[in-house]
């Protein structure tokens, strides 16, 4: 997964996301489960947390 930062915020034009270690640690998990292997591998790019990843 990868985040997009504040401080890059003024280079990229993407609002910057801040995303608790508790959260991320459940997202890397449910990865590491198995549990998204049908998520495309570009559907992690610049999202915050595991739930902006998921299907709607």
């Amino acid at each position: 997964m990868s985040q997009p930062f504040s401080v890059a915020q003024v280079f990229t034009g993407r609002a910057g996301k801040q995303v608790p270690v508790a959260e991320t640690v459940r997202g890397f998990k449910e990865i590491l489960e198995g549990k998204h292997d049908a998520v495309p591998e570009g559907d992690f790019y610049m999202n915050g947390g595991i739930d902006e990843v998921k299907p709607a």
